[in-house]
């Protein structure tokens, strides 16, 4: 989305703990890990910078689904989310060295599925797509067919919320 947007940004992975202290709410806990990302690349990087760090997740049920960790786990998030609505939330963490500030928020979008078969999901987390997403899917990839609907930011579901981030660069 940035070089779309003309950004030529430098991506660096925060390989940090995803635990989360203790048990929080979705709001805040998307909010926690996007700031433990940023902190993580300002303690590497001497230069002025901005950083942006983000993390998503998917909420269904009052329940955090993060990334799925095998097949099993894959069928059973997304079983459970056939013809129902989740939210995602991606938190934003924006650590500029210019101005100096900080600035950490989330975005909520709710996604609606439409049904599909034990085969068509059997069939979906038998490929690669399910496992390094929040909730087993993504919504630009094969599993979008079976998006009914969203109400609030595509962006967001794919995992940057843009609009949001655009009036800090």
């Amino acid at each position: 989305m940035m070089k779309k947007n003309g950004y030529n940004p430098l991506i660096m992975p925060a390989y940090v703990d995803e635990h989360l202290p203790f048990n929080m709410s979705p709001e805040p806990a998307v909010m926690y890990l996007a700031l433990k990302k940023a902190a993580h690349i300002d303690a590497a990087v001497n230069d002025k910078h901005i950083i942006i760090a983000a993390d998503t997740v998917v909420v269904h049920d009052r329940r955090i689904l993060g990334k799925p960790a095998d097949k099993n786990e894959a069928f059973d998030m997304l079983y459970r989310m056939r013809n129902d609505h989740h939210d995602v939330l991606t938190g934003v963490c924006i650590i500029d060295t210019y101005t100096p500030r900080k600035i950490c928020f989330y975005d909520r979008t709710s996604v609606f599925f439409n049904g599909y078969s034990h085969a068509e999901l059997t069939a979906y987390v038998n490929t690669d797509e399910p496992y390094d997403k929040a909730g087993g899917y993504a919504i630009q990839g094969t599993f979008g067919k079976y998006i009914d609907h969203i109400d609030g930011d595509y962006n967001n579901v794919v995992g940057f919320p843009w609009y949001r981030i655009r009036p800090y660069l």
